[in-house]
Order: structure tokens, then C-alpha cells, then sequence
């Protein structure tokens, strides 16, 4: 307890004011505006997320420090229809306004709920962490490892500078948005990875949020023209059975059929230790379910190299080869012009680069793939 609460005062000496747009005067406190939990927090008090609280009716939010940075794969984030083979600089704060069981960022998604959750901040600024992705050739900058909704006055600092330098800008989240929230952001973020962890509303409370919040920013942010990718989860007696898996892939679907799904292979982590792996079999059958629904870009993750071509990106109209993928990594981008198929020129849709895609070769400079 005691190294939360010290961690709890040093976070609250790094803080700055809310944004005007995603706060709200109240007759018993200041209306959150940040996620969809839209807390009333009165004066002493913080919101769910315990990270952004209300000091002498002033809403103060995160600020000026990271406790997660990383210059890695963008294909990890997951995103796979964008700079394929391109590394993206991935950058978070702490806390969540989810308290996923299985969490796998729970070192710092978890900071203020659980002692044993202890991930120590360091202190940057935006400028800093914008140069750093120019000076690691990474043409994108990521928020990412804790939830960045509750920290997105921070993240629009750092995309603010990133723009700045010609770089593209995504959001990893659960998904727990507002429209307020949204709207904030779409000046600056390009790129929205989104989880849809269940098509269960009493599953999604236990995990800390509510499945109609999900699905309406899922179904905003792709209105609003951010691409979006989704990514699924799939837990062994959680949400893997066919009818909850045709259930999220009939949303989806119904979207629009051009956003990738990624259904991911669970491990035992955090305090969901008693499920199984998730076996292949069951991505395999997800992977199918989605097909059937009419996504045209569906990919099992988490198992590299267990299910066949199904890592790779083909044409929706002549399935011919578009990106061949091992793992996190591209092995072979056919792409001649950006977004279009080599072998019949129908559009793939996505955020493509001009010139030759590249990976970083850990110093830094892009390579052909």
C-alpha cells in the first residue's frame, strides 16, 4: 500500500488541466467526459481511473511522463493495414478504466488498483518523445500499454508534435470511448485499434465496462474516418463459442466489411490463470466465422506460423498475395502502388505509405522487406 500511495502522490505532482472539451460543470462536481463511464467526481475525488481527479474544482489529468516506451513492429500493435513493415515508436502512461482479469499490460493498466501492480513513471516531454520516432525512422507514434482515453490530453500533446514532423498517429484501447472524446482527437490520430473483447453485455461489466459504449465507438470511429482495426481475444470459455463469434463478426460486418479482424490466442496471465491457451483450432474457427460474415480481412495472431497463409493480407476481389507475414514481421510487400493490387488494381484499403515499406534494423534505419 505504501508504494501505491507514494506512486498516487508523484502522479498527481504530473498533472496538468483537463481539456475544456472533455469536462463538464456539474451542480456536485465536474462530469468526465473522457470515457464512457462519464464520471462525477467531486472535489477530493477521482474517477474510475483514479488518474484523473478533481483539485479545487479543476479536473487535473496526466501529464509529461511515460511509463512504457518502445520502438517495435507496428504489425504488434496490432495494426496490419498500415506501414506495413514499419516499426512505430509505442508510448504509455498508467491506468485503466477497465480491470480486465487477463490483462497483459497489468503491470501498468493495473498502477493505483493493485500493490503488486508496479510500473514507475519517467519524465518526458512530447517534443522528446516526437523526435525520438524521427530519430528511430519510425513514421508513426502510438499510444499504447495502458488505456489512452484517460490519459488523451497527454497523447495529443505527443501527436501534436508528431504531426508536426510528418508522422502518423494511432490509439491501442479498449475501446470505451465518448463522442466528446472522439471529436477531441480527430484532428491528430489516424489510426485506431479498438477490442472487442465479448458480444456479452454481463461479460463486459465484469471486465469494468459496458458492450453498447464499445460498439458505438467502434461504430463512430470508423464513421468519422479513422482506420479502425479490431482485435478479439479469444478466451477458452469466455466469448469463444461460434454464436458469440458470429455475433462480433456480423458487427463488424455490418460496419463495414473492409475492417480487419484479428482474433488473438489467450495465455494465462494476471489473475486469469485457470483457462487453457487458446488452441488453434478455435482461431481457426473464428478465422471461418468471420469469412462468413463477409469481413474480408481476417487475421488469427498469437501463434506465428500455426495457421498457415492466414497471417498474410490477399486481394478481397483476385486473392492474389498482397503481404506475406511471419509472426509481427513482413516478409514480402507486392504492393507497387500504395493500396492497390498489384495483379487487378482493386484498392486495399488501409494507411499506406509511398515508396518501398521497411523495417527497422535495430539501429534504426528502414531496410527493404
Amino acid at each position: 500500500m505504501a508504494t501505491s500511495t507514494s506512486l498516487k502522490t508523484l502522479l498527481a505532482k504530473n498533472t496538468a488541466a483537463a481539456a475544456p472539451d472533455l469536462v463538464r460543470q456539474d451542480a456536485k462536481g465536474l462530469r468526465c467526459l473522457a470515457c464512457g463511464h462519464r464520471c462525477l467526481i467531486r472535489p477530493g475525488r477521482s474517477g474510475v481511473c483514479r488518474v484523473r481527479f478533481n483539485r479545487d474544482d479543476e479536473l487535473r489529468v496526466p501529464s509529461g511522463y511515460v511509463s512504457g516506451l518502445q520502438v517495435d513492429p507496428i504489425e504488434k500493435k496490432p495494426f496490419y493495414h498500415a506501414f506495413p513493415g514499419r516499426d512505430a515508436l509505442s508510448f504509455g502512461m498508467l491506468g485503466c478504466s477497465f480491470h480486465c482479469p487477463y490483462c497483459q499490460n497489468w503491470v501498468t493498466s493495473q498502477t493505483l488498483f493493485d500493490d503488486q501492480a508496479v510500473s514507475m513513471p519517467r519524465f518526458v516531454t512530447a517534443k522528446q518523445l516526437a523526435e525520438l520516432a524521427v530519430e528511430h525512422c519510425a513514421p508513426a507514434a502510438v499510444s499504447t500499454y495502458n488505456e489512452p482515453l484517460i490519459t488523451i490530453e497527454w497523447s495529443v500533446e505527443v501527436f501534436k508534435e508528431a504531426k508536426a514532423r510528418g508522422l502518423v498517429c494511432g490509439y491501442v484501447s479498449n475501446g470505451n470511448g465518448t463522442p466528446e472524446a472522439l471529436a477531441f482527437l480527430r484532428p491528430y490520430l489516424d489510426l485506431f485499434k479498438i477490442d472487442l473483447k465479448c458480444f456479452d453485455d454481463k461479460h463486459y461489466r465484469k471486465l469494468g465496462g459496458v458492450l453498447s459504449n464499445v460498439l458505438a465507438t467502434i461504430e463512430q470511429a470508423a464513421a468519422s474516418g479513422y482506420w479502425v482495426e479490431i482485435v478479439t481475444l479469444v478466451v477458452p470459455g469466455f466469448n469463444d463459442s461460434d454464436e458469440e463469434l458470429s455475433r462480433i463478426a456480423a458487427f463488424i460486418a455490418g460496419v463495414s466489411r473492409n475492417i480487419p479482424w484479428h482474433v488473438t490466442a489467450f495465455h494465462p496471465d494476471y489473475k486469469m490463470r485457470d483457462p487453457r491457451q487458446t488452441p488453434v483450432s478455435a482461431l481457426l474457427q473464428a478465422y471461418d466465422i468471420g469469412k462468413a460474415a463477409g469481413l474480408k480481412f481476417v487475421y488469427p495472431g498469437n501463434v506465428h506460423g500455426g495457421v498457415g497463409d492466414r497471417e498474410n493480407t490477399f486481394c478481397p476481389s483476385c486473392n492474389a498475395l498482397i503481404i506475406r507475414r511471419s509472426g509481427f514481421y513482413v516478409e514480402e510487400n507486392r504492393m507497387k502502388t500504395p493500396g492497390k493490387c498489384p495483379a487487378c488494381n482493386v484498392t486495399i484499403p488501409g494507411v499506406w505509405e509511398d515508396g518501398s515499406p521497411g523495417r527497422s534494423d535495430g539501429n534504426g534505419i528502414p531496410r527493404p522487406v
